[in-house]
């Protein structure tokens, strides 16, 4: 059933975790009562993600426990995510409840999608704990989810616009803006564009030392060739139906950008550019049926095309263009059998082509079908859901017989509550997850490996989590969750990238087992009134290694770059219209090559960042302005060998609500 809550002036502790104390004015909520979730997930909602000194949802990602992300330096470079040392591809990433794909490559690069009009970004390990969602959404083992903010409109206005603009180092500037219309009581509307250009020069420190411990190279440079000029626009349609809702949007992201490449031997001058056009829509529709049924059908269809061009003269010249294609329908379904047990039926069915226009060219198609059986057991203190699905997928590639397989992935998932006051649970799951190799894994011209067999996991999880809440002394808010996990990944596939950085070279790295543990804390703090502390803090130990064959020099050892120690925190102090928020990263050693000797170490490095805001209000307008300092120590460190991060740099960010 449906229900409405009111807000009026009042303290809340629900919208986020890290602003527990707001004011807001009266707003109208109606929504589904949902308390079913089997296991936690991890969470940033808007108001932190505004402190925060990110650009995209990739930089946003790095605050969250068990993920790993690469990042090969400056405003336009590369970014994606890997999830407790499995992979990207084991990550599925949705944007507004669809998932984004990329059957080229399997990498979603996270800096084309902008934090502007992002409302929460939430982190599923194992997989989102719902009964009502798309079939392939069972297979990952991981999901992150974000959620574009919905219109919302106070009484007696019928728009919202909303202009932000941003300057800082690199010759960064950022300009967005948001519209918002409602179009009948039912009906919404909104308009997102985002244009965002920088030279991407930005100073960095290259040394390099011999195995002897002399130095071979030392020397402060300027990173060239890593321009980039981008722009975003994002249109949706919301409606509400009497037992559901419906939505509708349209997204397109237009970007060239250079790719200043990997330094080796001090050199550092590249000729790769890169041009990427993506377009997609999508639509989704929800609906209860009486008090049982529940229904939900999504739609999307993405074109994306690719220019890649290396005019380096000491390398191979190229210039190709790749075209990929992506139809989605999946239909969810959802039904009551008791009070206290549901069960679900749901089947996606997806179509990927590449083309290029490249000589002797595979031209990959891709039909994938997915059948999921799920079913959840709801009790006041226990909390079980089973779900199990069938994968099946069938290639057709020119001139050559189509290859098919299914696989069957099952998963388990539960969690207690001990005490009556729920605040403490115990959780655990099993699950299974199967991903077939990528197009540019199996078929791609130069470096495609047609033999790569596909990659399965086995995930096991145990867990607790203590939320308690308090409505008045010092402390008003904590939280504490931790997770010991052990996973199993067969035919494991690794990609390095080979002198450029668009290029890679693949493997079956064959067996790897990873041991971690995952914890996270919160706190919010009222020392005294209008004065509000907030902490969060994030740690992860992770133990990943390749046990595939004892003949081999590198067998038992951590596989590339995943750190042993890994953290972040984030401590935000809000007084009155003021914010002053740091934030620090740290990534502990590790190693870049298979093998782990002195050779191929790299050290840990960390970050500090530091934002100070201000809100005030002009005839009217609502400003907000925020300085923010970013790598404050300057600290110089590569998250991927030879590619060196920026050392210190400013941002000055002008928010504007009318």
């Amino acid at each position: 059933m449906f229900v409405v809550y009111q807000l009026s002036l009042i303290t809340s502790f629900s919208q986020s975790r890290f602003d527990s104390i707001q004011y807001v004015d009266e707003i109208i909520v109606t929504a589904r009562y949902n308390h079913k979730e089997v296991i936690p997930s991890q969470t940033l909602g808007g108001a932190q993600l505004e402190k925060l000194s990110a650009h995209s949802v990739a930089d946003a990602l790095r605050y969250f426990s068990g993920l790993q992300l690469k990042d090969y330096g400056g405003v336009g470079g590369i970014k994606t995510v890997n999830i407790r040392s499995m992979g990207t591809n084991h990550l599925g990433i949705s944007y507004d409840g669809v998932e984004l794909g990329n059957a080229q490559n399997g990498q979603i690069d996270l800096a084309q999608f902008s934090l502007d009009n992002v409302e929460e970004i939430t982190l599923f390990n194992g997989q989102k704990s719902a009964l009502l969602q798309p079939a392939s959404d069972f297979g990952h083992a991981g999901a992150v989810y974000i959620r574009t903010r919905a219109p919302r409109f106070s009484e007696g206005r019928n728009y919202n616009v909303r202009i932000k603009g941003k300057y800082g180092s690199s010759d960064l500037f950022k300009l967005s803006a948001l519209w918002e219309q409602k179009l009948s009581s039912k009906v919404s509307s909104s308009l997102s564009a985002e244009g965002l250009s920088s030279s991407g020069k930005y100073e960095f420190r290259y040394l390099r030392k011999r195995q002897d411990g002399t130095v071979a190279y030392d020397t402060t440079a300027t990173r060239q060739n890593g321009d980039i000029w981008a722009f975003r626009a994002e249109g949706n349609l919301h409606g509400m139906l009497d037992e559901g809702f419906w939505k509708f949007k349209v997204y397109t992201y237009h970007s060239e950008r250079g790719i200043p490449g990997a330094i080796v031997n001090n050199v550092w001058r590249r000729g790769e550019r890169q041009w990427d056009h993506n377009t997609f829509v999508q639509g989704r529709w929800q609906r209860q049926f009486g008090s049982k049924f529940t229904t939900q059908a999504v739609a999307k269809y993405a074109y994306y095309n690719t220019r890649y061009v290396n005019r380096d003269t000491t390398q191979l010249m190229v210039d190709n263009t790749y075209r990929q294609q992506e139809l989605l329908f999946s239909t969810s379904n959802v039904y009551e059998l008791l009070p206290w047990w549901s069960a679900s039926l749901s089947y996606d069915l997806r179509w990927n082509r590449l083309d290029a226009d490249m000589r002797q060219f595979a031209n990959p198609q891709r039909w994938s079908h997915y059948l999921a059986l799920a079913t959840a057991v709801n009790f006041e203190r226990f909390k079980l859901q089973a779900s199990l699905l069938m994968t099946s997928v069938k290639d057709r590639t020119y001139g050559q017989k189509s290859k098919t397989m299914t696989e069957y992935t099952p998963a388990v998932f539960f969690n207690v509550y001990p005490f009556a006051d729920r605040s403490l649970s115990i959780r655990a799951y099993a699950k299974k997850s199967f991903r077939m190799p990528t197009f540019n894994d199996l078929y791609y011209t130069e470096i495609g490996n047609a033999l790569l067999k596909p990659e399965s996991a086995l995930q096991y999880n145990v867990g607790l989590s203590y939320d308690k809440q308090f409505s008045r002394g010092l402390l008003r808010y904590f939280h504490l969750q931790t997770d010991a996990y052990y996973n199993t990944v067969h035919d494991k596939i690794v990609a390095y990238p080979k002198g450029q950085q668009f290029r890679w070279t693949m493997l079956n790295l064959g067996r790897v087992h990873i041991k971690g543990v995952d914890v996270e804390a919160e706190a919010t703090i009222v020392p005294v009134r209008r004065l509000l502390v907030t902490a969060r803090l994030q740690y992860t130990w992770q133990q990943a290694r390749d046990v595939t064959d004892p003949a081999d020099s590198y067998y038992r050892h951590q596989i590339p770059y995943i750190p042993w120690h890994s953290g972040s925190a984030i401590l935000n102090v809000q007084y009155g219209d003021w914010d002053l928020n740091y934030s620090f990263i740290y990534a502990g050693e590790r190693y870049n090559q298979q093998e782990n000797i002195k050779y191929n170490y790299m050290q840990p490095w960390y970050t500090s960042d530091l934002s100070l805001s201000r809100r005030f209000q002009v005839s009217g307008f609502k400003f907000r302005v925020m300085l923010e300092v970013n790598n404050v120590f300057s600290q110089d460190y590569d998250v991927i060998l030879n590619y060196p991060m920026p050392k210190r740099n400013y941002g000055l960010t002008l928010d504007v609500k009318i």
